[in-house]
């Protein structure tokens, strides 16, 4: 078998594959909440391989390993210790709390869960409409399948943009959080494989020792802290700001409404710790930017990356060409699982948080929620493709502007509504959501901090120290008033 044919046979198997999943999924899909979150009828461990896939994406198997290449050692703990960490921490403070309050009031999107726990509809609109930030990363998952599709196939990333579009959003269209859940184990296990094939075949780079080989390209390029680097430089944009960061994006629609696929509490630990062990080895893929820069490869554009390493590693020998493509395939794969559950977050959020409630109870028609949710995932679709067909220089960063500020907004709303066990004043969550929005874009676009996890991360820590502040206050206000 040619090199070619066995490229378009395991693509042409890989897409009957993830449409008959998703057909599947359609037969499971009758309503609104079947489309956003299921029946509650799947494993603790497939939700856990669905999860990990959606936090493990495009970002982390095509982006992120570029920064590496550039920042080195700063980068890898960044997003691989401080990272994990943060994305351990959610879990462990929130899982739980989170599942059992939404599931006690019906909640089927983020929004949702807000409004039940604050019992403000201008609240929730606000959440369902910054959500929609999620859509610059949408964005970037976009251009970085469109930059392995163009390699893969010798086709222009225009075209390759446009493939990647039509595919998965005619998959999520079929069978909304089924297809999703259905078709990211499946894509999560190909994720699994060639994130430990890639981090086992490079371990030759490090034959000399790892910190011999990093102080190879240069001294600095092996610290922890890079004096070089204009982003992770200091102890705060390194680990301060990777922990809380991450921590924030576990909050995302499409990451955290995952914890009410779940139908008892007795499988919440198989979830978190699948979550985790999946997590971890998907992780591992950053060793590819170590890899590149290792081997002396000059590559001009970062978040191509990891396409030019696995094009100079395996296209030269008889076999290669063959492994190429199932890695080319699996990076895909880890875009479109992350891609497909935003796609299904976001579309059932205008629906059911902005449209539902402005169309008011009495003209709202749920048979037709279904119908209007696919509609607006068509809307979504073609706006994310008009801003990824000219998309900036650094999509990463420009993905991490939007999706770090809805993190920096949701977190204290969703962490105090979780924890914070009596009634918190609306004046205060709403003051607290504005402070992590406006303080992240400020910082960030206004005031010249470049990285956007640094500069969400002190909006982060203005917004909790008001939050806190704020309660003490009232908390001595009432003592005085009854005293």
């Amino acid at each position: 078998m040619t090199p070619e044919l066995f490229k378009y046979l395991l693509t042409g198997f890989f897409i009957f594959l993830t449409f008959y999943l998703s057909w599947i999924g359609m037969k499971k899909t009758k309503d609104m909440k079947g489309y956003a979150i299921g029946n509650k009828d799947m494993s603790p461990y497939l939700i856990g391989i669905t999860m990990a896939a959606s936090i493990s994406s495009t970002a982390t198997f095509v982006i992120n390993p570029g920064f590496v290449y550039n920042h080195g050692l700063s980068a890898y703990v960044h997003y691989a210790i401080a990272a994990s960490s943060g994305i351990l921490a959610a879990f462990i403070l929130l899982t739980k709390g989170f599942r059992a309050m939404g599931e006690k009031a019906g909640s089927l999107t983020i929004p949702d869960w807000i409004f039940h726990r604050y019992g403000n509809r201008g609240l929730s609109l606000f959440f369902a409409l910054i959500n929609l930030l999620s859509i610059t990363f949408v964005v970037l998952i976009l251009v970085g399948c469109s930059i392995m599709m163009s390699s893969l196939f010798g086709i222009d990333q225009k075209m390759a943009l446009t493939i990647t579009l039509l595919f998965v959003f005619s998959y999520v269209l079929m069978g909304g959080t089924y297809a999703h859940a259905y078709t990211n184990t499946f894509q999560g296990i190909m994720m699994l494989g060639i994130a430990l094939f890639l981090f086992v075949h490079g371990l030759k780079y490090f034959d000399g020792g790892f910190f011999n080989a990093l102080e190879s390209v240069s001294p600095n390029y092996a610290k922890v802290f890079n004096p070089d680097s204009v982003l992770y430089y200091d102890f705060f944009s390194v680990f301060v700001s990777g922990f809380i960061i991450t921590f924030a994006l576990m909050l995302q629609p499409h990451i955290l409404t995952k914890v009410l696929y779940i139908k008892k509490n007795e499988d919440v630990n198989k979830f978190i710790g699948t979550t985790v062990v999946v997590g971890t080895c998907f992780a591992l893929i950053l060793f590819v930017g170590f890899y590149a820069k290792i081997s002396g490869l000059e590559i001009p554009r970062q978040d191509a990356v990891v396409a030019h390493y696995i094009n100079a590693e395996f296209s030269v020998s008889t076999w290669g060409p063959y492994l190429l493509t199932f890695i080319s395939i699996s990076l895909l794969a880890a875009g479109m699982s992350t891609l497909d559950g935003i796609l299904v977050s976001l579309s059932a959020m205008v629906v059911h948080d902005i449209y539902r409630p402005l169309k008011g109870s009495k003209s709202y028609d749920p048979n037709k929620a279904l119908k209007l949710s696919r509609y607006v995932l068509v809307a979504v679709g073609l706006f994310s493709y008009a801003l990824a067909y000219n998309p900036p220089k650094l999509v990463g960063l420009f993905a991490q502007k939007g999706i770090y500020g809805l993190g920096a907004a949701s977190l204290v709303p969703i962490l105090f509504g979780v924890l914070y066990k009596r009634d918190l004043p609306l004046w205060i969550v709403w003051s607290a959501a504005l402070i992590g929005l406006f303080g992240h874009l400020s910082l960030n676009l206004i005031f010249g901090v470049i990285n956007p996890a640094v500069s969400s991360s002190y909006a982060i820590l203005m917004s909790l120290g008001f939050t806190l502040a704020a309660l003490t206050l009232k908390s001595v206000v009432f003592k005085k008033a009854t005293a």
